[in-house]
């Protein structure tokens, strides 16, 4: 049996109320990890390409999560909170000290999920709505992707070298990156910003303990496949199936953990 040490670790996960945030959580505190999930609940999007589920999972709290770790035995709490507002991090991580102790782990995971594109198409290829970037979808997504994502590097960097800690772990989410995101142009621009912030904190904090990696998840059912995606997917040469939110919070596990110790300054892409 792999020890992972992680058994009394802290981690602080944002985006945590479904999909791999949720999974993240569940699979950490199974190894002993004190979790702070954080969320925002979203307006439906009242979109028909999207399944109905989807709407009620967005806008729903954690507290159905929290609820299954503590049945099984973990230990976790959960937050609200607006990652655009700039003094988030900062009462984020107060909460997380305040409940369990410093955070040891960050998992940034939440997204503003926002369709926006430069050609004038009002829908993508699987039927989802689109609007021509303007501010506000420039805006909303980097605060959330870009912004909160290194305001909480910055926070827990911080509180790390303060208190003289020689162990962390740093993880982000990604789809986009530099070679563009056709019919999500923001949030593909947004987590490519993410992952140069990430990959300057492997190089920076690595003489502090702190390794800093991102995951590429494959094509992942977190609520909002249709059957128009799901057929893509299974059409496609490369990817055939959909993961599941637990094979994207496994590999995860294994970054965070005692294995994953010689990882890092890494974008793992899943297939």
């Amino acid at each position: 049996m792999i020890d992972t040490r992680l058994t009394g670790k802290v981690a602080l996960i944002t985006g945590a109320n479904h999909g791999i945030g949720a999974a993240t959580a569940t699979a950490l505190a199974a190894e002993g990890v004190a979790v702070l999930l954080t969320y925002k609940r979203l307006a439906p999007l009242n979109e028909p390409a999207y399944p109905e589920a989807f709407d009620r999972v967005r806008a729903g709290t954690a507290d159905d999560v929290v609820r299954r770790i503590r049945e099984a035995g973990g230990t976790a709490e959960s937050a609200e909170a607006d990652l655009s507002d700039p003094e988030a991090p900062k009462l984020l991580f107060d909460l997380a000290e305040k409940a369990f102790g410093p955070v040891e782990i960050l998992v940034n995971n939440a997204s503003a999920g926002l369709g926006d594109t430069f050609a004038p198409a009002g829908h993508d290829a699987f039927g989802r709505s689109l609007r021509m970037v303007d501010v506000e979808t420039h805006d909303r997504q980097f605060a959330v992707d870009a912004r909160a994502a290194a305001l909480l590097i910055s926070e827990f960097a911080t509180r790390h070298v303060a208190r003289g800690a020689t162990w962390g772990r740093i993880i982000g989410l990604t789809s986009g990156g530099p070679n563009g995101f056709p019919t999500e142009v923001s949030y593909g621009a947004a987590k490519a910003a993410q992952e140069n912030y990430t990959m300057s904190a492997a190089h920076e904090l690595g003489a502090y303990g702190i390794t800093a990696n991102m995951v590429y998840p494959p094509v992942t059912d977190t609520g909002w496949i249709n059957d128009e995606v799901a057929r893509a997917v299974t059409e496609s040469a490369v990817l055939k199936e959909i993961a599941r939110p637990e094979d994207v919070a496994e590999v995860i596990t294994f970054l965070v953990s005692h294995q994953g110790r010689r990882v890092t300054g890494q974008i793992l892409r899943m297939y």
